[in-house]
């Protein structure tokens, strides 16, 4: 693959960014495109390594060492094909996916690993420049319908392939635009929203139905569903955040991070928001609690809104600089990174737990008092203890929570019971197993599951289980979880024998349907 002797004789070349100062001013992206020439001798750099552990550290399992060796032939057309074969929304996994390929890389075992997720973008944007890619609607219909609850990358990755199939999908969406995660989740400054219109407008004219402002199970009664859809989709996301329970909680000034993204994009999308609902860093002393890619997020949003200051603080300790005994290749590197975000600005703090916060009169928060902690691991579980006197406390203005997520839509079912039961999913959650028919099913931690209630009408996928506990922001996780759960739709739709059945599961056809079940089954949802 590539040049024979390429990773010998050709050093990485990173992608480079957009001049600090300049992008601080501005929501445009962060990375600036690679030069053809360039960009080829990167490709070059691909080796015929034989077994190719990239494979195994993409999500989609996509043909990388194939495209590779494309794009250092100049053969963009056919790079861009194999790429289809694997991937749906390559401009945007291209953009926001972490790369955990590259991790992989033969390559990166004694040095730098190919600069796969840049090749993987530079070769869809030549593809839409060249008009590749354009509506290519199915030739023939089944006759059969299928929603999609959620239109994030998992939804929307579904939705691309049952249309393919030739079935008629329509996907609901409660907010007033579609994209779910990718519309108000994802930063303009990390993925400009037009190219997120633009896959859309293609998904659209090859016939899928998008209907927004929809609340399935609120708005729309599940009956309802049953009577106009063969087969149903959940894939509503991991929007359920998880809170830091502390004295001072209540006070004004704290907010989730997702409000706080949410309303920043809504205003880039041009929308007009008051500036009594708007969120706002401007002039402002910043805490973010949490240091993963939420909170560089928040980061990169603070900056552009012009804080004062800016403190991100992480329970975690300061990651190594290069991988640990502990952590070989190929798994992900447990490692100290720098984001754009980090880049321009900001103050990282490691080993640190927020205690509480206090406020004036007015109910504004105005102290965040917090301490060192001490990692320490017995039995394979974490514990983090205060390290004496090592209190301190920092004058705020405003705190932003980016400690992960206890789930999504599905996990907010707990609360809406009705819409359980009018589905009628008997799931067992305390046992982190399923009901089928009666009968108990244990299924392993990473698991999703696609199968058939009571009704024959029900499938579930993509963040409401899966994302809320692992890597719920990894997008390319989402639109693999997406591909995979429509097996079982599609099982579904070609078994007549399955969709008369009206007192439980045909088992046997649902054994071939499991696929990959979340760590969150295993929690108990306080049923």
């Amino acid at each position: 693959m590539g040049s024979l002797k390429g990773f010998i004789e050709i050093d990485l070349c990173k992608q480079s960014r957009r001049p600090i100062e300049e992008r601080r001013h501005d929501w445009r992206e962060v990375y600036l495109p690679y030069a053809t020439r360039d960009l080829r001798a990167q490709g070059a750099r691909c080796m015929d390594c034989g077994i190719p552990f990239c494979h195994q550290g993409c999500p989609l399992g996509n043909l990388i060492p194939d495209w590779n060796d494309l794009v250092y032939r100049a053969k963009w057309q056919a790079a861009i094909d194999r790429l289809h074969k694997t991937n749906n929304f390559p401009e945007w996994t291209g953009r926001l996916c972490p790369a955990p390929c590259e991790s992989s890389c033969v390559l990166a075992i004694d040095r730098d690993a190919v600069t796969i997720k840049s090749i993987e973008s530079a070769i869809v944007e030549r593809a839409f420049e060249e008009g590749w890619i354009r509506p290519e609607p199915p030739k023939v219909r089944t006759g059969k319908t299928v929603a999609i609850v959620g239109s994030g990358p998992a939804g929307l990755a579904a939705a691309d392939q049952l249309n393919r199939a030739g079935h008629q999908v329509t996907v609901f969406e409660r907010s007033d635009r579609i994209g779910g995660l990718l519309r108000y989740g994802i930063p303009e400054f990390k993925m400009e929203k037009r190219f997120l219109s633009r896959r859309l407008s293609i998904l659209e004219a090859e016939g899928i139905t998008f209907r927004v402002n929809t609340d399935v199970g609120v708005t729309v009664p599940a009956d309802t569903m049953r009577r106009e859809f063969d087969a149903m989709l959940l894939a509503g996301g991991a929007g359920w955040p998880r809170d830091l329970e502390v004295p001072g909680r209540e006070l004004r000034g704290i907010h989730f991070a997702m409000e706080y993204l949410t309303l920043q994009n809504r205003r880039c999308e041009g929308d007009v928001i008051s500036d009594d609902e708007f969120i706002t860093a401007k002039d402002k002393r910043v805490v973010i609690i949490g240091g993963g890619d939420t909170g560089a997020d928040c980061l990169g949003t603070a900056h552009r809104q012009g804080a004062r200051s800016i403190h991100q603080f992480e329970l975690l300790p300061r990651p190594p600089d290069q991988r640990g005994e502990t952590n070989p290749w190929p798994e992900w590197p447990n490692i100290f990174r720098v984001s754009g975000a980090h880049e321009e600005g900001g103050e990282r703090v490691f080993s640190v737990s927020t205690d509480r916060f206090t406020g004036n009169a007015a109910g504004q928060v105005t102290t965040l008092h917090a301490s060192e902690v001490e990692m320490t691991r017995e039995h394979g579980r974490l514990s983090f203890t205060p390290v004496p006197d090592s209190g301190f406390e920092l004058e705020v203005d405003l705190v932003l929570l980016a400690v992960g997520f206890l789930g999504g839509v599905f996990r907010r079912l707990v609360v809406r019971r009705h819409l359980l039961q009018d589905l009628t999913l008997l799931i067992d959650f305390l046992s982190g197993g399923l009901l089928l028919g009666g009968q108990s099913r244990q299924c392993g931690a990473d698991r999703l599951v696609s199968f058939n209630a009571k009704t024959a009408s029900v499938e579930i996928g993509g963040g409401p289980l899966h994302g809320a506990l692992h890597l719920p922001r990894l997008v390319v996780r989402r639109v693999g979880i997406g591909k995979n759960i429509l097996c079982g739709v599609l099982g579904f739709l070609l078994s007549d024998a399955q969709r008369r059945c009206s007192s439980g599961i045909d088992r046997r056809r649902f054994l071939g349907e499991l696929i990959r079940l979340a760590r969150l089954l295993r929690e108990p949802a306080g049923f």
